[in-house]
C-alpha cells in the first residue's frame, strides 16, 4: 500500500498530464496506461473539452485541503521550532554574547522565527505551487478542444513511467514535480 507524503498527508503528490488532440487516442492512451502501471480507475481520467468539473478531476483529493493545509503547517511549523532551538543552542555554544547574556530572550526569539518560517513554508506547501503547470495544461487543452489523459501516480517514479507511457502514445506531457 502506498504511503501518504510525510509532509503533506497526501497519498498521490505526483499527477501527470497528457494533452491528446482526438478523445478516442485520449481514451486508448488512458486504459494502456492504466493497464500498464496497473492503476484503478479513479488514479487514470480522461478530461474532455466539455468537462463540466475538471477541477474534480484534477486534484480529487482537494475535497480533503483543509486537512493538507493543517497537515503541512503543523509539521513543517514543529520542525521550524526544532530548528530554531537548534539555531539557539548552536549559537549559544559558539558564546554569542546576546545568547549567552540573556538566553530566555534569545530561545524565544529564535523559536518563534524558526516557528513562522516553518509556519510560512507550510503555506507555501499548501499552495501547491508545482500543480500550476500541470493544471494551466489541462485548461489551455479544453481550450482548443483538446482532451487530456490525468495520471495520479503513487510515486515520483510511477509519475515518469506514466509520462513516458503517455509521452510514446503522442500525448503532450506535463507533470508535477
Amino acid at each position: 500500500m502506498p504511503e501518504t507524503n510525510p509532509i503533506t498527508g497526501e497519498l498521490s503528490n505526483s499527477k501527470v498530464a497528457a494533452v491528446f488532440a482526438h478523445e478516442s487516442a485520449a481514451r486508448q492512451a488512458a486504459q494502456g496506461v492504466a493497464a500498464a502501471l496497473s492503476l484503478g480507475v479513479a488514479k487514470v481520467q480522461v478530461i474532455a473539452p466539455a468537462e463540466p468539473h475538471p477541477g474534480r478531476k484534477l486534484e480529487p483529493e482537494s475535497r480533503g485541503i483543509w486537512r493538507t493545509i493543517v497537515v503541512a503547517h503543523v509539521r513543517l511549523g514543529i520542525a521550524g521550532a526544532v530548528a530554531g532551538l537548534l539555531v539557539y543552542a548552536a549559537l549559544r555554544a559558539v558564546g554569542v554574547p546576546f545568547i549567552v547574556n540573556s538566553p530566555v530572550a534569545a530561545a524565544l526569539v529564535l523559536l518563534f522565527f524558526g516557528t513562522v518560517a516553518g509556519l510560512m513554508l507550510g503555506g507555501l506547501v499548501s499552495l501547491r505551487p508545482d500543480h500550476d503547470r500541470y493544471v494551466e495544461a489541462t485548461r489551455d487543452a479544453m481550450a482548443v478542444g483538446k482532451t487530456t489523459v490525468v495520471v495520479h501516480a503513487f510515486s515520483a517514479g510511477q509519475r515518469d513511467q506514466a509520462a513516458e507511457f503517455l509521452r510514446a502514445q503522442g500525448g503532450e506531457v506535463t507533470s508535477t514535480l
